[in-house]
């Protein structure tokens, strides 16, 4: 069972930078793929940005593309995003998410979730 835990969120001005983490609590953190999601207030869960377990290759959803970058550490377990250019439409709760078989957008199929951590943009 891998625990995940978020830190990073917080209150930031619009053109703002935050940089988000996911540790994991237990390996071999690099055997899975991760994803960040987000949930705004009174709407769904979408898609943010995922890297699959060697981070060659990442995708991001479109409204984030060019403003944030999924990274990862394997060697400190640790998955981040860091989102710059914020906008109010940004604000939402962020939650990684790992899975073990394959990258994908699709929030569903992932093994391991995180408490996620609220980030607040203001105009």
């Amino acid at each position: 069972q891998v625990q995940l835990v978020e830190s990073g969120g917080g209150l930031v001005q619009a053109g703002g930078s935050l940089r988000l983490s996911c540790t994991a609590s237990e390996g071999p953190f690099s055997h899975y793929n991760m994803g960040w999601f987000r949930q705004p207030p009174g709407k769904e869960r979408e898609f943010v940005a995922a890297i699959n377990w060697g981070g060659d290759n990442t995708f991001y959803s479109d409204s984030v593309k060019g403003r944030f970058t999924i990274s990862r550490d394997n060697a400190k377990n640790t998955v981040y995003l860091q989102m710059s250019s914020l906008e109010p439409e940004d604000t939402a709760v962020y939650t990684c998410a790992a899975r073990a078989s394959g990258v994908s957008r699709v929030w569903r199929i992932y093994d391991y979730w995180g408490q996620g951590t609220r980030v607040t943009v203001s105009s």
